[in-house]
């Protein structure tokens, strides 16, 4: 039995990988800013759920949740940062305290978390860190640069981290999600307070207020919440797993592109080499 720590459970993607996690018989510390959401859940799955009131930006609540985690269950066997938000803005029209909230939700509280939980997972030499990302990652969209650099960044410190943790018996596993029917692109959607004209054929076609897709997307959660969990159980995982039809088209295109890119460009990359010296 392994115990599961879902920051962000109380819908969406975090909910359905919740439900599932249980209905399999494991422990799940599920966590949302206001924990009173988490009723139905707590109350379906007395003895092996455990609800935190969680906002990931706040440290002094990270450490509650994992003692209060480890208080109950013993130790967190997988941390999942579900936890997050989407952001339309222009680049020039993002405000900064906009933006500072935005990687302190999804970047910086998810880093916080797996600080918190390295140490036991170290002295276990056992343990899985689950970072969910974005297809916006490799590739980012009109009014999605500021939401795809929290995700890249999270990438980032992701693939840093599998190398450091590969070798002390600790996975690290990325999801790349496509769309998917969950409220992301609904009330968990923010955008700029400012808005200028000249950016409306593109980030302002990605306005709020102009997005159709909410409630149409393809990604069914219960069946990516299944997929996670064998991911999870293999004896070998991925480290990226992309979750939707739509991911697989968007990240293969995007990857061909840049290998097509340099490919183009090579014989003038090559050229900013020193010389080799010539050997006798």
């Amino acid at each position: 039995m392994k115990t599961w720590l879902i920051t962000g459970a109380s819908s969406g993607l975090g909910a359905a990988l919740a439900h599932a996690v249980l209905d399999r018989g494991d422990n799940a510390v599920v966590t949302a800013r206001n924990a009173d959401h988490l009723d139905k859940l707590t109350a379906a799955y007395p003895d092996t759920t455990l609800a935190v009131s969680l906002d990931v930006g706040d440290s002094e609540q990270v450490v509650a949740a994992v003692d209060a985690a480890t208080a109950r269950f013993g130790g967190v066997d997988v941390l999942v940062n579900n936890a997050g938000h989407g952001y339309r803005a222009a680049v020039e029209e993002a405000e900064v305290d906009e933006v500072e909230e935005l990687f302190a939700t999804n970047f910086f509280g998810p880093v916080d978390l797996i600080k918190r939980v390295l140490p036991q997972m170290r002295a276990r030499r056992a343990g899985t860190i689950v970072n969910v990302s974005s297809i916006g990652a490799p590739r980012s969209n009109p009014a999605s640069g500021y939401y795809t650099a929290t995700k890249a960044a999270l990438e980032g410190v992701s693939d840093a981290l599998r190398r450091e943790v590969e070798p002390l018996g600790i996975r690290v596993l990325i999801l790349e999600p496509g769309a998917f029917r969950t409220d992301f692109s609904g009330r968990s959607l923010k955008q700029s307070r400012t808005v200028i004209s000249d950016y409306a054929d593109t980030a302002g076609k990605r306005r709020i207020e102009k997005d159709t897709t909410h409630g149409t997307q393809r990604g069914d959660p219960d069946r990516a919440a299944t997929l996670i969990i064998d991911a999870v159980h293999a004896e070998v995982g991925p480290f990226r797993l992309l979750l939707g039809s739509d991911a697989i088209h968007v990240v293969r295109e995007e990857l061909q592109g840049r290998i097509d890119e340099i490919d183009a460009w090579a014989h003038l990359s090559v050229t900013t080499d020193f010389p080799k010296e010539d050997k006798e």
